[in-house]
């Protein structure tokens, strides 16, 4: 029996594949006594063929059965991060999980990943962006050890569980709601080139305007982290263009805010002079003045849904979707206006 294409085999395909119930192919996966030794062979000669899932042994069984679950956030747990790991909190007390945090900007220089599957106590893991070379995350994925990713910095394998928002979607949405508005020429202030989600909302905001026969502009394009100082510096730059922008767009609320301190230094209005939005609606964006038009991400469900995917994976349960992204809305407010005469 072939391997299946791009995944690991299942239960039932080892199952299959050794001549044997899929009973005895669980009973073999959670290192059972009550499994004859040639009948162990068969199951073990088909999961090394098929590339199933390695047994559990009894140690680790028993450390999953009482582990706490690792988050790893090395940000400040402040708006995005914060929402996200308030609620995994919540969702791990419901299913009876501890948690472990690890969070703050200090934690971006030490070397975590190696050494959790060794960490006591420690049944599995949720990580927020990381910044770890994604080698890292695979290496760890290979030990064994259960761990799901939140807003994925790069683009992971398959086998590596993962949630984020429809990033390409949203920004596709926020374009094409300013080219309603007859905007054509939108600058954009985005996040980190490196980033997953940087670069998924640029590509929806580059479809948005081939739709209406509009090649996105170089020119209009600035790229650095995500915060109000370079969404200041930024929208600098993009408005002392000789033909500047009508509208500017952040990669999220705050470089929008930052925007519109640019704008009115300048001396300018908006929307009347210049359109302005961002993506997150975090409460930044329900705080400025006029109002933010932005992209709502769905922060809380990803946490609800991260610690599903885990407990799902340290429960042995095979899972058909393992990248889940999660849909995103747009919300229209005051920053948004048709392009002044």
């Amino acid at each position: 029996m072939p391997r299946q294409a791009g995944g690991r085999a299942t239960v039932r395909d080892i199952a299959a594949d050794a001549g044997v119930s899929i009973a005895t192919v669980s009973r073999v996966l959670n290192d059972s006594d009550d499994v004859a030794p040639g009948t162990r062979d068969l199951v073990l000669a088909a999961i090394e063929r098929l590339g199933g899932l390695a047994p559990v042994p009894r140690a680790r069984r028993s450390r999953i059965a009482e582990g706490a679950v690792y988050v790893h956030c090395p940000y400040v747990l402040a708006d995005y991060f914060g929402l996200i790991v308030s609620s995994i909190a919540e969702t791990l007390d419901l299913h009876g999980r501890r948690l472990m945090l690890n969070a703050g900007e200090a934690v971006q220089g030490k070397s975590v990943l190696p050494g959790l599957p060794l960490m006591s106590g420690v049944a599995g893991a949720i990580m927020l962006l990381p910044p770890e070379p994604s080698e890292q995350l695979v290496t760890l994925r290979s030990a064994g050890f259960p761990f799901v990713v939140v807003d994925p910095r790069t683009a992971l394998p398959r086998d590596i569980a993962a949630v984020s928002a429809a990033h390409f979607t949203g920004a596709r949405r926020l374009t094409q709601h300013l080219v309603e508005l007859g905007h054509r020429r939108i600058g954009v202030i985005g996040g980190p080139r490196n980033w997953l989600a940087a670069d998924g909302r640029r590509a929806g905001h580059a479809a948005a305007l081939s739709e209406v026969g509009v090649l996105a502009s170089p020119e209009l394009v600035r790229s650095a982290e995500p915060t109000a100082d370079n969404g200041f510096r930024l929208a600098n730059e993009l408005l002392a263009l000789p033909d500047r922008p009508t509208a500017l767009l952040g990669f999220n609320d705050k470089m929008a805010v930052g925007a519109m301190a640019a704008v009115a230094r300048l001396g300018l209005r908006v929307p009347e002079d210049i359109s302005i939005a961002g993506f997150d609606d975090i409460d930044l964006s329900r705080a400025t003045s006029p109002l933010l038009t932005t992209v709502r991400q769905p922060l809380e469900e990803m946490g609800r849904m991260a610690v599903t995917l885990l407990v799902r994976l340290l429960e042995r349960h095979q899972l058909e979707a393992l990248h889940v992204e999660l849909a995103t809305e747009l919300i229209v407010r005051d920053s948004t206006g048709p392009v002044s005469a």
